[in-house]
């Protein structure tokens, strides 16, 4: 059994077809997605997928990089009452991203201190979106790391080193489409990662695995993933799939 860690299912590319994707999924043994939120916005779509699928669809509650905005506190706030009101399954999706707009660096280093707060509060781990920001977001989990914060560097395409502080850090990294792209150039640092600091991701509708590059991505490509780590570090598939399986498992507490 696989478990997609990073989906976002519940965007407006699935609305035509979500009852085959999922079905489409669990025949390809990925039977259970953990689905982040981005923003206020999403929440409402989040819950009902969730709801449709409570055996395989878990959500977790947070406020993305790039929709830090003039707004961000009430964006916050929202984030936090829902924290308070049931279960979710991690914080995130949070960080820092420094691709799209500098603008409000300081606002999203602050929205991202704020849920790593709140992950220690609840228990739960912490999704961390770092795209052109690694080195930063490393610093910040070291700085707030008391032995009691876990979570998932999600989308993880850094060096040797930056595997190597995020294993220090006792965090781990979801490794998805884009170590299947040729140019990429991961296979040293997916090598080097050990299986006890990985899982897998897709970030379904986005960043498909060769061969479907380009096109929305599916939690039902995971094991496309899993065969190119297999690949890199010579183990089976089948002992990939356990122990990312294993891991995802242990982290979220399912």
């Amino acid at each position: 059994m696989y478990i997609d860690s990073h989906a976002h299912l519940y965007l407006e590319q699935f609305d035509e077809d979500i009852d085959v994707v999922i079905n489409t999924a669990i025949k390809s043994e990925v039977k259970r997605i953990f689905l982040p939120n981005i923003d206020s916005t999403t929440i409402e779509r989040l819950h009902n997928l969730e709801a449709s699928y409570p055996d395989n669809c878990f959500a977790m509650m947070g406020l993305h990089p790039c929709s830090v905005k003039e707004n961000f506190e009430t964006e916050l706030s929202i984030v936090k009452h829902n924290l308070s009101q049931r279960k979710y399954y991690g914080i995130g999706e949070t960080g820092i991203d420094l691709y799209w707009d500098k603008t409000f660096r300081e606002e999203q280093i602050y929205s991202f201190e704020q849920q790593i707060v709140w992950a220690k509060e609840f228990d739960l781990p912490v999704i961390i979106h770092s795209r052109d920001s690694l080195d930063l977001t490393i610093e910040i989990i070291a700085k707030h790391q008391d032995g009691k914060l876990k979570g998932i560097f999600h989308c993880f395409n850094g060096t040797v080193d930056q595997c190597k502080k995020v294993v220090d850090l006792n965090f781990m990294m979801g490794l998805g489409g884009v170590i299947t792209f040729k140019k990429a150039n991961l296979e040293e640092m997916v090598r080097f990662m050990p299986i006890s600091n990985m899982v897998l991701e897709t970030d379904a509708p986005y960043l498909a695995p060769t061969p479907y590059r380009g096109k929305r991505n599916e939690s039902s490509y995971i094991p496309i993933v899993a065969e190119k780590v297999a690949q890199f570090k010579n183990m089976q598939l089948y002992e990939v799939a356990s122990s990312t399986t294993r891991n995802a498992r242990d982290l979220f507490g399912i």
